[in-house]
């Protein structure tokens, strides 16, 4: 078995795992990431689309603006829709913030080229990957690389970044460990189409038959979902029935909904999960390894670059300086955000989607709800603050 050295051993090549080696290797830090997946499938798998105000500020100060700049799409606020009405929210003029529309995909690709053509470690298609030794001075990951070559990787620190069937969390004591989860009793069922987008911002719909959102990727990309059963099947769903759906629940006069080629569709469950503690040892959790909320907020990309930005000081401040203390802090400070974006995401999610059954009592709550949100300065600051993102931490 091979064996190396690192300072900071990542696991997981999504956003969270990139972007924090890319910020550790700015403080002159090495890391070796490694991945269970190939560079194509990382590149290509289609996720998250919008970034807070601070997090894309956050990529263009750290040098990965360059493309974000060139094709990202500048928000200033969405519409809402219910009743048979389109309201808009100014998120500019309500909290002098705005978001950006890019995909998660974009931003992998960025910094998988960036670490990339700089030489530094990024490891695709590792097998049997194990973690030791987390709460030793010494902890080890062994793992088979690409070529089949067994290694052992000694760090200094373990960044768990590997989503939520990674093997890090596993590595949290259950004596110690504490999980939340809900459940919601439906289900997004999401396409990709090669079609002009029918908006210039994004639209959540709030309808009867159930909810819908008109996203996009791009001028010429558009990104939409519909809200399905919790055990719904995609062979149910042909482009039309798809397209049909989409119609109605959008539906408004003097606006149509433009149609075109499905290039990928999937559903997506719909659940809230966090997992406390986020650190065993030299091991950190961040990202989806530790907490998923559902997408009507448009938090988990949001959550997980937060998270990093977080781990990337205490990583610099113990390994550079001899300073733990905002490891120590680290943990705590991480759920403190993660709870607020759980609780916004969860009350857009409440508010917008059609449950099984429901009674009239309770549509008409969800409606009177819209209305304040669209009538109410005060309410439509408070969700143009929570949508744009609070600024990103920092532990001094």
């Amino acid at each position: 078995m091979r064996r190396t050295r690192t300072q900071v051993g990542i696991i997981g090549a999504g956003p969270a795992g990139l972007v924090l080696g890319h910020l550790l290797a700015r403080e002159g830090i090495d890391a070796v990431i490694l991945e269970a997946k190939g560079r194509e499938y990382c590149e290509q798998r289609q996720r998250a689309g919008v970034l807070e105000h601070d997090v894309a500020r956050l990529l263009r100060d750290v040098g990965l603006g360059k493309r974000l700049d060139a094709i990202g799409l500048t928000h200033d606020g969405i519409y809402l829709q219910f009743a048979g009405e389109r309201h808009h929210l100014d998120f500019r003029a309500l909290c002098g913030r705005t978001v950006t529309v890019y995909a998660q995909t974009d931003i992998v690709k960025d910094v998988v080229a960036d670490r990339i053509g700089r030489g530094l470690s990024l490891e695709f298609e590792v097998a049997d990957l194990a973690l030791h030794d987390v709460a030793s001075v010494q902890p080890r990951i062994t793992y088979r690389s690409a070529d089949g070559e067994a290694r052992e990787l000694v760090c200094d620190a373990i960044a768990g970044c590997d989503g939520f069937h990674g093997p890090s969390r596993s590595q949290i004591p259950g004596a110690t460990q504490k999980v939340w989860e809900r459940a919601y009793p439906y289900a997004w069922l999401g396409i990709l189409a090669d079609v002009t987008p029918s908006t210039d911002e994004l639209i959540y719909a709030h309808h009867p038959e159930g909810f819908a959102l008109h996203s996009m990727r791009s001028p010429t990309v558009s990104r939409l979902y519909i809200q399905v059963a919790e055990e719904e099947s995609l062979e149910r769903w042909p482009d039309a029935r798809v397209w049909d759906a989409l119609d109605l629940r959008f539906a408004l006069p003097g606006w149509k909904l433009e149609r075109g080629p499905i290039r990928e569709k999937g559903i997506t469950a719909m659940r809230s999960f966090v997992s406390a503690p986020m650190r065993h040892g030299r091991l950190f959790l961040a990202g989806d390894a530790a907490h998923i909320v559902p997408p009507t907020g448009a938090k988990g990309l949001n959550l997980a670059i937060a998270d990093v930005v977080l781990l990337a000081q205490a990583l610099t401040a113990w390994l550079q300086g001899g300073d733990d203390s905002l490891a120590d802090r680290y943990a705590d400070a991480c759920l403190a955000r993660v709870w607020a974006c759980t609780y916004f995401s969860s009350w857009m999610t409440s508010m917008l989607h059609t449950p099984p059954g429901q009674e009239a009592f309770g549509a008409e709550l969800q409606l009177a709800q819209l209305r304040q949100v669209t009538s109410s300065t005060a309410a439509a600051t408070a969700l143009a603050e929570s949508y744009t993102g609070a600024a990103l931490p920092r532990m001094a």
